[in-house]
């Protein structure tokens, strides 16, 4: 995930505002140089007409480091731009294992490789703000926060049924298991266990989180999932005591209540028969196992006291396999559901009625306490703000949303800053003594418990508390923990006193974008905006929402082969590609699709030797334009793509020389002496460059679509390839035009733009103020639309079509260019209408919704 933070302008990316001029200093001898040899222009001063592969290799070795060392220089504060490695987690910890290396070793050399990957692509990264979630300056704040949730009572422990991974062996939160039951990772069956884990209240913040979508109009389809994702917040937990014949056992629970304010009205408890107390070490298990009789309502010896009403009722284990939901202990409601008046019944049990309709058919409460002759919606209000106040519940949230839980029994994670005291029960480690280190192990075998626990002089220490005998906590956090904050770090990264100076937090922050996978567009999402909404709880920013503005961008897939039958992925080498179609070297039939890359199916590309075949701009345009960033993209090169943006690179480069070459002709530019057709070429020139800036500088800051800006920019590209000499001679809208379609063009491939403004910059007699401004492109300011250009216009240029083939245009007013009929009766009254159309039987005539233009049909 990668988070562009402000202040965000419109500049091209990897772009700067003027700061100091550098003129073009140009070695005069070079000048005379002979053109038929092969040379770079930003080097010698000789400018090659062609623009061969050659030519190519050469512009990108001798701008790259110059583009990198200005950013280093001038990028301070305009944007910020940061990377960061998401270090920890399974796939290092497995990649380590079937190696043999040790994982900070592999992840260390892992995040070397995919630096000087970025840096080869030349991609702009605020590099002095690099963080890595694996390094123990930045875990230590991880650790923080586990710390400051602990001590809010957001982060727990308990047992439960976890889902189990029997190929990573560790345990998944909900939502890395997918539709079928498989891991999101390793694909395996999950398994269920019973096991002690560590969750993080995430359900006490989702009625915050769900109303705070209604402030991101700009997060599009994913506010939706989001919404989706924690469903309607219409009821609540509320925690209870289990008792014994009247005594307490130290057990809680928290049931959920679908009418909280209907709380009074409670007949019993309910849990499932796969309930942790039915299987764990609950000291009710046996009482509860003693009643339990499958496919049956069970009413047992324990009663729950609810911590809020002060009510004691019994526990009861349902006859279902399973509640709405992922829900496993609900409150029983006979006043408001028919299910539960009839198991209430059933098990001939009391309960108070707490509901009174009145004759206009309003509904009041009853019967429950100072809550009486409130309104439901009141008394909903009322009842969850006191059980939050007192701390035993009422946060409203719904009943598909479950809590986050944060355990691995991995390694290569952030440990758990925690002790477990027989005494003081689990403990959290102090701040002054954070981090806790992970300690070097034996080799890793990916089996059996955490290897944490095998560490004995690291697991054994003293309770901070008691200063008694403790174990460390051997489970080590989810990596979506270490992901969930990491925004806020990006602003303050060489803090060693604090996660982040909060000052500084809300300076940059909200992100103004985000840029990120569709696979992230629900937890971690969800997971940041939780900590977000925490931090400002605990005063640490002022802001609750960490990201204004999405772009969900799609993935570049891979072509893969498998074998019919199997699904096994195969190398093209085990591969024959006959004219029927590939098939393995046995003669075996194989299926061809696209998926995400990955080394397991065969289908990755090693981004270092496609730009050594194509080239690092033509590689980073043919991404941009294969398609919209929020689609994937199939990789291949034999579409016309790739050989289109060649094309376009060679076209671009056509065009500075064609600038330079009608420049030293010899006669002096001077606009005067352009002829009316010209004047009107000009004209056209001066419009659509305007009409260019308008558009790409949209798709820049606002839409993100970058196909369409470099479509906008090719049909630039066009007009001013279509132009005159003299026009290349004489005017300077072509020089304008020209300057802002090499700026433009700078975000996308900044070094053909780079070496293009050095031979635009050094034109014979330049006209336009733009060339003489200095520096390189990446210095200059955006294009600005020409003031002129926004003017309404009180008349419009209509073309005429008879039978689709065009034969003029026609000048009518503006205020009536939408109106069909009126703009027939002027063409019909013009000269081109006298000439084509007043002795024709016309059919039908069209005019355009989209652009200044009608069509006549006529019978020929």
């Amino acid at each position: 995930m990668q988070a562009s933070l402000r202040r965000l302008t419109p500049v091209p990316l990897c772009t700067v505002q003027p700061c100091r001029s550098r003129a073009a200093l140009w070695s005069s001898a070079l000048r005379f140089l002979s053109p038929s040899i092969r040379t770079l222009f930003s080097e010698t001063g000789v400018w090659e007409n062609d623009y061969r592969p050659e030519t190519r290799r050469k512009v990108e070795e001798w701008w790259q480091s110059r583009i990198m060392e200005q950013w280093r220089k001038d990028a301070l504060n305009a944007v910020l731009n940061p990377m960061g490695w998401d270090a920890f987690g399974l796939p290092a910890e497995n990649a380590a294992i079937e190696r043999g290396l040790d994982p900070e070793e592999w992840t260390k050399s892992n995040i070397e490789s995919m630096r000087e990957q970025l840096d080869s692509l030349g991609l702009c990264f605020n590099w002095d703000r690099e963080i890595t979630t694996c390094l123990p300056d930045y875990y230590k704040w991880t650790q923080y926060l586990f710390i400051k949730l602990f001590e809010a009572g957001l982060a727990y422990q308990k047992e439960a049924v976890v889902n189990w991974d029997p190929v990573d062996q560790t345990v998944l939160a909900d939502e890395q298991v997918d539709e079928s039951g498989r891991s999101w990772r390793s694909g395996a069956l999950v398994e269920q266990k019973l096991l002690t884990q560590w969750f993080i209240k995430t359900t006490n913040y989702a009625k915050p989180l769900l109303d705070a979508l209604a402030d991101l109009p700009e997060w599009y389809g994913v506010k939706a999932m989001q919404a989706n994702w924690i469903g309607e917040c219409t009821g609540c937990y509320f925690d209870f005591k289990l008792k014994v014949n009247g005594k307490e056992t130290g057990e809680t629970l928290s049931a959920y209540c679908s009418a909280p304010e209907m709380v009074y009205g409670a007949a019993y408890l309910a849990i499932l028969p796969s309930h942790r107390l039915l299987h764990g070490s609950s000291s009710v298990r046996s009482l509860l196992q003693q009643a339990f009789q499958p496919g049956r309502d069970c009413l047992t010896e324990v009663t729950a006291l609810n911590r809020f009403t002060g009510q004691e009722v019994p526990v009861v284990i349902s006859h279902k396999e399973a509640f709405d939901d992922y829900l496993d202990a609900v409150i029983g409601l006979p006043d408001v559901s028919e299910e539960d008046l009839s198991v209430a019944r059933a098990l001939y049990l009391n309960w108070t009625t707490v509901l009174k309709t009145h004759k206009d058919g309003t509904q009041t409460l009853i019967n429950s306490q100072k809550f009486s002759d409130f309104t439901r919606e009141q008394a909903l209000q009322s009842i969850t703000q006191k059980a939050r106040e007192q701390g035993v519940g009422g946060h409203l949230t719904s009943s598909k949303l479950r809590d986050w839980l944060i355990s691995r029994q991995r390694y290569w994670g952030t440990p758990i800053p925690v002790v477990h005291c027989d005494s003081c029960g689990a403990v959290a480690v102090p701040e002054e003594e954070l981090p806790v280190t992970l300690p070097k192990t034996p080799p890793l075998t990916g089996k059996g418990a955490s290897p944490l626990g095998a560490v004995h002089d690291w697991v054994n220490c003293k309770c901070p508390r008691c200063k008694g005998p403790a174990r460390r906590e051997t489970d080590t956090m989810d990596t979506f923990v270490d992901s969930a904050w990491y925004y806020f770090r990006y602003t303050d990264p060489h803090n060693r006193d604090r996660p982040f100076e909060p000052q500084l937090a809300d300076h940059w922050l909200p992100v103004d974008i985000y840029i990120g996978g569709k696979e992230h567009a629900v937890m971690h999402l969800y997971y940041a905006r939780f900590l977000c909404h925490f931090c400002r709880d605990q005063g640490l920013v002022t802001h609750r929402e960490p990201f204004s503005k999405l772009l969900v961008q799609g993935l570049i897939k891979g072509q893969t082969f498998k074998l019919a039958g199997s699904g096994q992925y195969l190398k093209k080498e085990e591969i024959e590609f006959t004219g029927k179609g590939p098939v393995t070297l046995s003669g075996g039939r194989v299926e061809v699709t696209f998926e995400k890359m990955s080394k397991s199916k065969h289908n990755g590309l090693d981004p270092q030797e496609v730009v050594q075949q194509y080239g690092l701009d033509t590689v980073r345009l043919y991404i941009l334009y294969a398609a919209p960033p929020e689609q994937d993209i199939l990789w291949n090169v034999k579409n016309d793509t790739l050989p289109g943006v060649l094309r376009w690179q060679t076209r671009l480069w056509q065009l500075v020389t064609k600038l330079r070459g009608a420049r030293q002709l010899g006669e002096v530019p001077n606009g005067s002496l352009l002829k009316k057709k010209e004047l009107e070429e000009v004209k056209k020139i001066w419009g659509n460059k305007n009409y260019a800036i308008q558009e790409v500088t949209a798709y820049f800051t606002k839409d993100f679509l970058f196909n369409a800006a470099l479509s906008r920019l090719m049909g630039l590209t066009n007009t001013l390839s279509s132009a005159t000499v003299r026009v290349l001679q004489h005017s300077v809208e072509f020089e304008e035009a020209l300057a802002a379609l090499v700026v433009m063009t700078a975000p996308m491939a900044p070094h053909l733009a780079s070496e293009l403004w050095a031979g635009l910059c050094t034109v014979t007699n330049p006209q336009s103020p733009l060339l003489l401004r200095g520096g390189d492109v990446l210095q200059q300011p955006w294009p600005n639309v020409d003031p002129e250009y926004l003017k309404a216009p009180e008349f419009v240029e209509l073309s005429v079509l008879i039978n689709n083939k065009r034969c003029g245009t026609v000048t009518i007013p503006l205020q009536v260019s939408k109106d069909p009929a009126r703009v027939q009766q002027l063409v019909m009254e013009s000269p081109i209408g006298q000439k084509y159309l007043s002795e024709r039987d016309i059919k039908k005539a069209i005019l355009s919704t989209r652009t200044p233009l009608i069509n006549f049909l006529v019978n020929e």
